[in-house]
């Protein structure tokens, strides 16, 4: 918590409790790969996944992921800046293209005093994932991760190749519904994590398929609470 104080110091943000106690519970494991905050609208993931990268940021771990739809990339950009003073890069094909021609051999690879946080489409990210997978990552945050949730379906391409590049990493996602539909999305928001959690799709129909609501509920929370 002292940690996480002191790493606010040129924040312009007002914070409530639920946003401190959500971004405590994502850092508490230190061999976990990674937690689904899920408030409802409203209530501030983007403000508490600001405090995550600012804790890494403070901590001098900077190579920093933030993939989204690409329609909100530009407002991350003015959120990192005007709420955490930290500076960040929009990555898309002609920055890249630029990185290169200035010599960079991957440009998702910035560390060092020209850091900044990097932030791409999910469609971008996929398009370069063996890039991707190469960065030594301190931490990606996933925005808007419902929309990756059937990860498991093979013609959902982008959230497969995403998971795969995306393997090792401490990863945070954001979403507002991880759950309309079927306990299917859940796994597969879940499987986005870490693989090994709930195991393949056929044991999780196995162990959740036929069990009441309830007691499905009850028993998912049980899985949870390990990560």
């Amino acid at each position: 918590m002292d940690r996480m104080a002191g790493a606010l110091l040129d924040a312009q943000v007002d914070l409530n409790p639920h946003q401190i106690d959500a971004a405590l519970f994502a850092t508490s494991n230190p061999l976990s790969k990674g937690a689904i905050l899920a408030d409802e609208v409203g209530l501030g993931k983007t403000i508490e996944a600001g405090l995550l990268i600012t804790q890494k940021w403070a901590g001098r771990k900077r190579r920093i992921l933030v993939t989204t739809p690409a329609n909100l990339r530009k407002q991350w950009h003015q959120e990192l800046a005007d709420k955490f003073a930290i500076a960040s890069s929009l990555l898309e094909a002609k920055s890249y293209r630029q990185a290169i021609k200035d010599g960079a051999t991957n440009p998702f690879d910035v560390a060092g005093n020209s850091a900044t946080v990097l932030i791409c489409s999910y469609q971008f990210a996929a398009g370069k994932a063996k890039d991707v997978q190469s960065v030594p990552w301190d931490l990606v945050v996933v925005d808007e991760a419902h929309r990756l949730r059937n990860v498991y379906k093979p013609e959902n391409k982008t959230a497969r190749i995403l998971r795969d590049a995306l393997r090792l990493p401490h990863k945070v996602l954001l979403t507002a519904t991880p759950l309309q539909n079927s306990l299917l999305e859940l796994y597969g928001l879940v499987s986005f994590v870490d693989q090994r959690v709930f195991g393949d799709l056929d044991s999780f129909r196995a162990q959740f398929g036929q069990l009441k609501i309830q007691a499905r509920r009850d028993s998912l929370i049980d899985e949870l609470e390990l990560l």
